[in-house]
């Protein structure tokens, strides 16, 4: 049975996910909040397959709304437990999530594939666009706490204005590579999806500050003692000096000090600095997907 999601959903669909994408970090209580009170503007849905009263199966569909790029609509996170596949559903979890996108009028649709779902990508008419490269880091050795050079203060974030991090993330991440432009990033979306995001954790995630001004940082979403690197970015004019380096060691430093004992981030092919200075803090390949387009008439 195909069914829309409800927040109870939320443990078993965190549990699947673990599963499937093991390299992925998005607790209970994230999870719930996605379901029970989605992004504003975005439309977002989700449904599951369920199987004998249990959640076997997930897709998620919204309308992008962090982008100027006209009606783009995201199908994401479709899997299925591995096993129940070949039965069908997750072509049913497909129809369903590409039927709310046409009730949203969307042109033109984004999802990511594992290499080994591209064939079933394709049957269902997408293109494979770009590589987006998964990596770990083992944190139970934890990395030492960076010295900061003369003039460069670090701050976790809970001591920050909220609206200056927002400022620093909007101007960063204009030209983050991507076959969707991510460039509508306004305060009220970004208080929803990161500030206020159940997993963020302010006191690991950390802003480099220079003058008096935030130049770079390091975002920190944690389930228990695992983390993912939301997103570490530095204002253009401030790149090519190390404080991404400076900003993501820090965060991992104070992660690991506070519990975390596995680091996850991803990271598109192109964006070859930040894979320079994953490799520099000891992260190792874990998996890829696969960006794929759908052309709507």
């Amino acid at each position: 049975m195909i069914r829309t999601a409800r927040p109870d959903d939320a443990p078993a669909a965190v549990a699947l996910r673990a599963l499937v994408y093991p390299y992925l970090v998005r607790g209970v209580p994230s999870t719930w909040r996605m379901i029970a009170e989605p992004p504003p503007d975005e439309h977002w849905t989700a449904y599951v397959a369920e199987v004998d009263g249990r959640v076997v199966g997930w897709v998620s569909a919204y309308r992008n709304a962090q982008t100027s790029e006209p009606d783009v609509g995201e199908v994401s996170l479709l899997h299925v437990h591995p096993d129940h596949r070949q039965h069908g559903l997750g072509g049913s979890l497909l129809a369903r999530a590409l039927n709310h996108l046409g009730t949203l009028g969307v042109r033109r649709i984004r999802t990511w594939a594992q290499p080994d779902s591209l064939p079933f990508a394709r049957h269902n008419g997408f293109t494979p666009s770009r590589e987006l490269r998964y990596s770990t880091l083992d944190l139970r050795s934890a990395p030492p706490a960076p010295t900061s050079p003369p003039g460069i203060s670090l701050h976790p974030l809970a001591g920050l204005d909220p609206r200056r991090v927002h400022r620093l993330e909007a101007d960063a991440a204009t030209d983050e590579p991507g076959d969707v432009p991510f460039d509508l990033v306004t305060y009220d979306r970004w208080l929803w999806d990161v500030w206020n995001n159940p997993g963020l954790d302010r006191e690991a995630s950390t802003a480099v500050e220079v003058d008096g001004q935030l130049v770079s940082f390091s975002l920190v979403i944690r389930d228990g003692d695992r983390m993912w690197s939301d997103y570490t970015g530095t204002l253009p004019r401030h790149r090519g000096r190390g404080f991404a380096l400076l900003a993501k060691r820090a965060a991992l430093h104070r992660a690991a000090a506070r519990g975390v004992r596995v680091a996850y981030t991803s990271n598109d092919e192109a964006n070859a600095p930040m894979l320079a200075v994953n490799a520099r803090l000891g992260y190792r390949p874990v998996a890829s997907q696969w960006s794929c387009l759908r052309e709507l008439p």
